[in-house]
């Protein structure tokens, strides 16, 4: 079915005017929609329109006013648009003037995927505050690392003083617990001013189920017609699914608008079921960037799928967003490392070659049989960009779904891990951190969440049931042992501990210099996967060469012992090159990375001339010409 695009240009809520307050809410099955304001002995009734919404104007009403509504008498509920929840998702809603914040990024121009760096993290666990204000603190160090943009987990509020954010349930309202609206712009106002970007974590797959009184309001909010892992979908395509599907664009250019984000990342977006034409996801994306006007923004997916057309344009029959996450490599590299193959690694083997392919195309799943679910898994890779597929060695969800929330780092040697991360941050794809990975933090990031006692039994017990099919947690007993995710220390445990990057100065001064080699170097510049060559040496070694028409740049990571390799058996007849052509730019084991100190070394003037690269290495090479 095609959709006509007749979305309607106001957005409902409270909305400050020169005579008071807007107040709309859409309710269609409602008969009497009426207004509390605190402080206001009456209710105020809302004039009922043929579109479902209800709407007054009320004089003397003001920014900071607290506000709630009765549908046919039953409540009160807190506004579905609301832009404040002070008293959590229980309690009233606030009336917010967003024109009151005085900006001050004015030549701020926005951001793209080329050459982007992007940082993830969690406003409540990344600063011992947890709040907006605090992570003002590390902007300047972040930028200094080589970071380009941060990605905040969402914010919008959740029930309970903590959360990961996907159990949000009113979208319009960033969270009290890190702080007031005004404290989250100037975050982004402080951002922009130290050259980062920021990316907002945003979910339209579903809504929380503790403070979720959408269906209070319209039953239409959600369909049966879909399902997804978390129940009814959300209607995109059903009865007034228009109003459903403005209520998640208006989000999305609230984000953008009022808060000045660069750029959204969508969460789980092959569980958005939309069977109509414009998918949602095309038509958010174009209203987010008619939104930002001017600046330029940047829309990414989380895709379990490895679907390119996310990143195809309309015209090619995508969605026009600009890139998505791809896990394959953080899967592949997983199970290289530390051998693990349950549940969804079991699809990877993690050999050299599997690394290449991914290396190489973006994915490694295009179009193959998953063993996991017996299905095709992911499409044809073509001309997309590489800076359209983000990669990973750590993220959110690959630390926090782990039963005790291990960071890579935690399961592996240093070295090897050192190795790790040269092969992400020389690959030509986007990459992603995940915050602390730069200086091998040693904060666990287990799953967490402050529920009510019945929802936050329930939440626990599935955690820990989540893991039944793992050999080590086969039985209930030693599943117990599963960090519980509704205790404090759980929460408690994630926040990072700013001292350890002079603890850990080895890893943070690696990640330094590859994030400044990879931005001022002119061939790493260039991110483009048709001029990348990945060659295997072996089981547990290969090399990377980049490529332009000013040069090359050669990465060798050898996860394993000492090991010599023959010059002709690199990618495109670089032993042919003289020894005064080849300059060593970095190499993992030097002193300065807390390594053994041992160099790799060119053998260059022997009748079979190779590279001796020490256990457990890898080093980058400019080779001139």
């Amino acid at each position: 079915m095609t959709r006509e695009n007749n979305r309607r240009r106001e957005m409902p809520g409270a909305t400050v005017t020169r005579d008071g307050v807007d107040f709309s809410v859409w309710a269609p099955t409602v008969s009497q929609v009426d207004l509390i304001i605190e402080g206001r002995a009456d209710p105020i009734q809302l004039a009922s329109q043929p579109d479902g919404l209800h709407r007054a104007t009320v004089p003397g009403a003001a920014a900071g006013d607290r506000y709630r509504f009765l549908l046919d008498g039953d409540g009160p509920f807190p506004d579905p648009y609301s832009r404040f929840q002070p008293e959590g998702v229980h309690g009233p809603s606030e009336v917010i003037d967003p024109g009151q914040f005085k900006w001050t990024d004015a030549d701020w121009h926005g951001i793209t995927m080329t050459g982007m760096v992007l940082y993830e993290l969690h406003v409540g666990t990344f600063t011992p505050q947890g709040t907006y204000r605090a992570a003002i603190e590390q902007l300047q160090e972040l930028k200094n690392l080589g970071v380009t943009a941060i990605e905040l987990m969402p914010v919008a509020s959740f029930p309970g003083r903590w959360n990961w954010g996907y159990d949000g349930v009113d979208l319009f309202a960033p969270s009290a617990n890190y702080g007031c609206p005004d404290d989250l712009r100037a975050l982004i106002d402080a951002a922009h001013r130290v050259g980062l970007g920021v990316l907002l974590d945003v979910v339209y797959n579903h809504l929380g189920p503790d403070g979720n009184y959408l269906r209070l309001f319209s039953k239409d909010y959600f369909t049966d017609h879909h399902t997804t892992p978390w129940g009814d979908a959300i209607n995109y395509d059903g009865p007034n699914a228009r109003w459903v599907r403005d209520f998640v664009i208006d989000n999305a250019c609230m984000w953008i608008e009022e808060y000045h984000f660069d750029g959204l990342r969508l969460d789980a977006t092959d569980t958005i079921k939309d069977d109509s034409q414009p998918h949602i996801l095309q038509e958010l994306a174009e209203a987010a960037r008619k939104a930002a006007g001017a600046r330029s923004i940047v829309i990414i997916a989380e895709d379990a799928k490895n679907d390119t057309g996310l990143v195809r344009s309309p015209e090619s029959g995508g969605y026009g967003l600009d890139a998505s996450w791809a896990d394959d490599f953080h899967h592949v590299m997983h199970v290289a490392l530390t051998g693990g193959q349950e549940n969804y690694y079991a699809d990877y083997t993690g050999t050299p070659d599997e690394i290449a392919q991914t290396i190489e195309q973006g994915h490694l799943y295009r179009g193959q049989r998953s063993s996991v679910t017996g299905e095709p898994r992911g499409t044809e890779v073509t001309d997309e960009p590489a800076e359209a597929f983000v990669f990973c060695l750590q993220n959110h969800d690959q630390v926090g779904n782990r039963p005790f929330g291990e960071r890579l780092h935690h399961l592996i040697d240093r070295e090897r891990y050192a190795v790790a991360s040269a092969l992400l941050l020389f690959a030509p794809e986007t990459p992603l951190l995940f915050m602390g990975q730069e200086f091998a933090a040693s904060s666990p990031f287990v799953f967490f969440s402050d529920h009510h006692d019945e929802l936050g039994q329930l939440v626990t017990d599935g955690r820990r049931n989540e893991f039944s099919g793992y050999k080590a947690f086969h039985h209930h007993e030693i599943r117990h042992l599963i960090p519980d995710p509704q205790d404090p220390f759980s929460f408690k445990a994630a926040v990072l501990d700013f001292d350890e990057r002079q603890m850990h100065s080895g890893i943070y001064d690696l990640y330094h210099d590859l994030l400044s080699l990879r931005r001022s170097d002119p061939v790493l510049q260039v991110q483009d996967r048709c001029r990348t060559k990945v060659t295997t040496h072996g089981f547990i070694t290969l090399s990377v060469r980049r490529w332009t028409d000013d040069g090359e740049r050669l990465l060798i990571a050898n996860f394993g012992p000492r090991v010599e390799i023959p010059l002709e058996k690199l990618p495109e007849a670089l032993g042919n090159r003289n020894r005064d052509e080849w300059d060593l730019l970095l190499f993992t084991t030097s002193k300065r990375y807390e390594g053994c100190g041992k160099e790799p070394r060119l053998a260059l003037d022997r009748p079979d001339p190779q590279i001796v690269m020490p256990a457990r290495s890898a080093a980058i090479w400019a080779i001139n010409r």
